[in-house]
């Protein structure tokens, strides 16, 4: 059977999270996206996890349906802490198969920092210890690394990351099986280092609202649906079909720059200022495509052979959004997104679907847009710095948009 997965979201429980987004809230949404096993998010919250211990359903196969959604617990950890005389901040996501296993995390996080402050908790534990407390509870916790290579929390992040997962995890790194690309990276950036060949490749949401449930999302051929099933096929890249990626210049740290000064450089425009900003002479934050270059052993275009391939998507609203103009949140973006749900089901189908059927499914210039994303005519404003890019669709060109087909690694890495 084909499943579609997304196993990284935060609930109501979290900073910055919508109020719709509980158990109820996300499973109508992934309904909407086409997601059929869903990140419970935030166990570790003491009253989020009394609410799913009411409403989920315990069953013999580590998921937990809940109507037509299969929930799999999950929940993310912000570790901060000192490592050779540094500090170091990173991202975990941590998948349970049991209602039992997760009480235990919770019991053992409880005792080292305070769970209730927020959905994904801020602990004072180096990504070894955490991996110490998890493993000796249960062999079958997976801890996957979150958006490595965000700057500010993450393992490869330039402003506290190290440079590999034994730097990180130590002993346990034989245990880390799986690095989570984050939306500022795909998969063939990702390509480029050797030494995470051995590690797959998974994209997740990361989602704090409904709407952004699915921007990234990870696709199975399984014969049995399971907790197990589902690990295996990550641990093993047998049945796993492919992710849904972003386009990484639309995520908000894919180049380097300064929000504050309005400053969105390329790596080769920051390497030819000595990453120092021209307008506050400080330094600029390093994005994820810089990093990625200072780490590459590879140029752009090697494809391991038992690497997992990926697909590009927009989000549905965003492309609606630019074509007409408007705001996602209007009336007019929300009704014509609602009607081309209706005529394919959900929002993963109308990637899926032929050029002919999205034609019939939508406005002409919609479905134009829609097929220009599918095969990658587009171009970007890059994210950097914590803004989003910017989706340029027509032929007008923004000073600062670029495409695939522009500077690209080739320019800086040796």
């Amino acid at each position: 059977m084909k499943i579609v997965a997304d196993l990284h979201v935060h609930t109501k429980y979290a900073r910055a999270t919508s109020p719709r987004n509980d158990v109820p809230g996300l499973c109508e949404g992934a309904a909407v996206k086409g997601i059929n096993v869903m990140a419970t998010g935030d166990f570790t919250h003491p009253v989020y996890f009394e609410e799913l211990k009411a409403q989920l359903t315990e069953n013999d196969n580590g998921l937990f349906p809940y109507k037509n959604i299969h929930f799999i617990l999950s929940s993310e950890i912000s570790l901060i802490y000192s490592q050779e005389g540094k500090v170091r901040k990173m991202h975990h996501v941590m998948l349970a198969p049991s209602l039992e296993i997760a009480g235990q995390i919770n019991d053992a996080l409880s005792k080292i920092g305070n769970l209730s402050a927020d959905g994904r908790p801020i602990l004072g534990l180096s990504s070894a210890a955490l991996a110490d407390e998890l493993f000796s509870i249960s062999k079958d916790i997976v801890i996957i690394p979150a958006h490595i290579w965000t700057p500010w929390f993450a393992i490869f992040g330039s402003k506290s990351g190290v440079d590999s997962v034994e730097e990180a995890f130590e002993e346990h790194s034989r245990k880390i099986f799986a690095l989570e690309t984050g939306l500022s990276s795909d998969p063939a950036m990702n390509w480029m280092l050797s030494s995470l060949d051995k590690y797959t490749l998974v994209s997740n949401s990361d989602a704090h609202s409904l709407n952004k449930l699915g921007r990234e999302a990870n696709v199975f051929d399984l014969k049995t649906l399971s907790y197990d099933s589902i690990m295996n096929a990550i641990r093993t890249r047998k049945g796993f079909v492919k992710t849904f990626e972003f386009y990484p210049e639309e995520g908000k740290y894919h180049y380097d720059g300064h929000r504050s000064c309005d400053i969105n450089f390329s790596p080769w425009e920051s390497k030819s200022r000595n990453n120092i900003c021209p307008v506050c002479k400080k330094q600029l934050t390093i994005g994820v495509l810089h990093r990625v270059a200072d780490l590459a052993d590879r140029k752009p275009g090697f494809r391991p052979e038992s690497a997992v391939p990926f697909e590009y998507i927009v989000p549905l609203h965003t492309i609606i959004s630019k074509t007409i103009k408007k705001s996602e949140t209007t009336q007019a973006v929300l009704a014509e997104y609602s009607k081309i749900i209706r005529y394919f089901g959900n929002e993963f189908s109308v990637f899926e679907a032929e050029n002919d059927q999205i034609k019939l499914a939508t406005t002409p210039q919609i479905a134009d847009s829609i097929i220009r994303v599918k095969e990658g005519r587009i171009k970007w404003v890059p994210g950097f710095d914590g803004v989003f890019g910017d989706l340029i669709l027509d032929d007008s060109m923004s000073k600062k948009a670029v495409d695939k087909k522009q500077k690209s690694l080739d320019d800086f890495t040796p």
